[in-house]
């Protein structure tokens, strides 16, 4: 009878090693199949059980969730929501993240691993810490200035500290309110709708996912390509270019809209915009050149994230001369983000430098200890310092003599370049409106700011659109909420 019992006992043993060890295979080695699995809605209940961190600007939240007692509890609510979704995105039980509430969703979520108390614990405990912070770098002020400056225009403004990277606003107009859509309720479902079908597209973050062509902007990229390799040495040389320019193995003619052009010097052409001798300095600067020089200033480098990706700006580097020649005054394919060019301008500023932008300042616990921090990266230098140096000469010419003056503001250094950009077939598209600029205190060491705008109001006449008529007194109103210390 005993020798039974013993054998009765040691399967029963084995029995309970296999149970233990079935139980280890489905909590540790395939939980993950299991979290993930569509039919397992125990995640998202979790998910949703506590609230979200917040995301701040100037030490303010601008987000927060509210407790609705349901299965999915606690839902996202926005303070300023059209103003700031273009930073903050949306954070939906139905249609998931995006931008910073997707980048920095692990922090916000409470599930990034360094907001534990101590390593491994959750994975140990199966814990689920309070949601983190995310500080953002913005500046509500200058966030302000921008929206309000593009009122109900269609465009996009963003604005850097050339020194450090900081974003220090990114709006986006037409814009919506993130708010509409959180919850589970057919409300949200039928605001889906209403967003993706409305033909503005307030969803679209024109400032980090669109590219436009950049116009005259560019030509800042073409006289620091020109400049860099010798091909100008005097800014006030004449160019022995023709007005007009006859695009190379055609019969296309290409005009400008001032007078004095022809042979016009380097100062003259970027000061009042001569299309035909920038286009002509392309040319002669060559594609291989013009094209290194766009890519250090950021063109054509994919996976810029801030932490929210940005769509790559193009430079097209397989053009006859003629397309060259159009592409050196920021036509034909050349395309750019409003936060390209935004860099365009911080480059000159600081010198040639091209800082990397970044959104975000630091996360942190729901207490405020910090869990990571940014701090300033430098990408790549766009160009020698010496031609820097000559860009602010001729950027600063832009506004206090030339086509940008209504950026200039009283006892401030500001340079600056004005750009209308030609689009749709045949050109006939309503031209966008661009100003690209940086403003410096006095006796201050470097430029405190440096900003992008576009505008693309489909309801102005073309006539009035310009890039210093629409676009520079946005900037200026930006430039001046930087400069009073945001």
């Amino acid at each position: 009878m005993t020798k039974y019992i013993r054998r009765a006992a040691a399967f029963c043993a084995l029995l309970l090693v296999a149970l233990l060890v079935n139980a280890s295979r489905v909590q540790v080695v395939d939980s993950g199949t299991y979290d993930d699995n569509p039919a397992n809605r125990r995640q998202a209940i979790t998910r949703f059980d506590q609230p979200r961190g917040d995301i701040l600007v100037d030490g303010r939240a601008v987000t927060g969730s509210r407790d609705t007692g349901e299965q999915l509890r606690h839902e996202r609510t926005y303070r300023n929501g059209p103003l700031y979704a273009p930073v903050t995105g949306f954070a939906s039980q139905v249609y998931g993240t995006t931008f910073l509430e997707h980048a920095e969703d692990d922090v916000l979520s409470g599930t990034d691993p360094m907001l534990a108390p101590l390593p491994l614990w959750n994975d140990i405990t199966r814990a689920q810490n309070p949601g983190g912070k995310v500080v953002t770098t913005i500046k509500a002020a200058v966030q302000q200035a921008a929206h309000a400056g593009l009122g109900g225009k269609k465009g996009a403004v963003a604005a850097l500290d050339p020194a450090t990277g900081e974003v220090l606003a990114l709006v986006s107009t037409p814009s919506y309110d993130p708010e509409r859509l959180s919850g589970t309720s057919t409300a949200v479902t039928d605001a889906w709708a209403e967003l993706n079908a409305d033909p503005d597209k307030p969803m679209l973050n024109r400032a980090l996912s669109q590219t436009y062509p950049p116009g005259s902007t560019f030509k800042v990229v073409t006289a620091a390509a020109a400049l860099d390799a010798g091909g100008i040495d005097d800014l006030d040389a004449p160019t022995e270019s023709p007005d007009p320019y006859t695009l190379p193995g055609t019969s296309t003619s290409l005009a400008n809209e001032v007078e004095g052009c022809a042979d016009a010097s380097l100062r003259y052409a970027f000061q009042w915009s001569c299309n035909t001798v920038f286009a002509k300095l392309g040319v002669d600067t060559g594609q291989d050149a013009l094209a290194g020089t766009a890519k250090k200033f950021g063109f054509d480098t994919p996976g810029l994230k801030i932490p929210s990706p940005v769509a790559t700006s193009t430079f097209d580097t397989s053009m006859d001369d003629a397309q060259l020649a159009l592409s050196a005054i920021g036509q034909y394919d050349t395309r750019a983000t409003p936060l390209q060019m935004a860099m365009v301008s911080a480059a000159v500023a600081g010198g040639g430098s091209v800082k990397a932008p970044h959104l975000v300042d630091r996360t942190t616990t729901d207490d405020g200890d910090t869990v990571a921090s940014s701090g300033t990266e430098t990408l790549r230098q766009a160009m020698n310092p010496g031609t820097a140096v000559q860009l602010r000469e001729l950027m600063t010419d832009v506004v206090e003599e030339g086509t940008g003056a209504n950026a200039a503001i009283d006892g401030v250094t500001v340079g600056g370049k004005t750009g209308t950009a030609q689009h749709g077939i045949g050109n006939t598209g309503t031209p966008y409106a661009w100003f690209i600029a940086w403003a410096q205190k006095p006796g201050d060491a470097e430029a405190s700011v440096a900003v992008a705008v576009v505008v693309e109001d489909a309801a102005a006449d073309r006539s009035d659109i310009s890039g210093g008529g629409s676009a520079a007194p946005i900037a200026k109103a930006v430039m001046e909420a930087a400069l009073s210390g945001g």
